[in-house]
């Protein structure tokens, strides 16, 4: 496994490209993630790094976790997060991290809780084409039926219904890091992530880029077949 860091979400934005192209971005606050504790097989039987993010007032840290961030030399933090690493390649105690963790190119993963949307209905929450709108109907956005009374005679469970809608954990694979600014503390990620404004965001080595290379591949072959000469035909 390969060092993460964690992020704050500041929003969305765009930027435009040498061609005048506009990108859409989201703008993640990195700066300070810091070496809290190492765990050692020696001790903890796995090897993985501990990181913490966001700088909190010692008056709102509970006196356990206070104590947890004082024997380690670091300052109370509001997010911590673990990352599974090979021994050889733990960080120093104290060290803080920032963008330089992932240079513009590189391909992410991020995760974080979607925004919640609350309750909502099946048309909404699972895009249901929804029942005649005509004069008369009385169903325009019900569900319908959802089982029968003799067979089978119950509601099978997992069954589409209204309900409570987002707050969910999602990762958005192979995102492409457009912009690291060291003097800023932020990544500028090309599309949308997970989370609301100000939600906290876990940002890991994109760990599918077989698919992404495939994928240039076929598109390298598109293009060359494309500006290929065509032979002309016989008569």
């Amino acid at each position: 496994m390969s060092l993460g860091i964690i992020g704050k979400k500041l929003g969305m934005t765009q930027i435009y490209l040498e061609d005048g192209e506009a990108l859409p971005v989201t703008v993640i606050q990195v700066a300070g993630n810091q070496v809290v504790q190492l765990k050692r097989k020696e001790t903890d039987g796995y090897s993985a790094v501990q990181l913490g993010f966001n700088d909190k007032k010692e008056s709102r840290v509970t006196k356990p976790l206070l104590g947890h961030f004082k024997k380690h030399g670091a300052t109370p933090k509001y997010r911590l997060r673990e990352f599974r690493m090979d021994e050889d390649k733990l960080p120093e105690p104290g060290t803080v991290f920032g963008p330089e963790v992932f240079p513009p190119g590189t391909l992410v993963d991020i995760s974080g809780i979607t925004m919640g949307k609350g309750f909502q209905g099946v048309v909404r929450r699972y895009r249901f084409h929804g029942q005649p709108a005509t004069h008369g109907s009385m169903m325009h956005r019900r569900p319908g039926s959802i089982g029968c009374r003799s067979t089978p005679g119950l509601v099978f469970k997992n069954k589409k219904m209204p309900g409570r809608m987002g707050g969910d954990q999602r990762t958005i694979q192979n995102l492409e890091v457009v912009q690291s600014r060291a003097e800023d503390g932020v990544l500028v990620i090309k599309g949308s992530v997970p989370g609301a404004t100000n939600s906290y965001l876990i940002i890991r080595p994109a760990i599918k880029l077989g698919a992404v290379a495939k994928k240039a591949k076929q598109k390298q072959a598109a293009a060359a077949l494309a500006a290929a000469p065509k032979a002309k035909g016989k008569k």
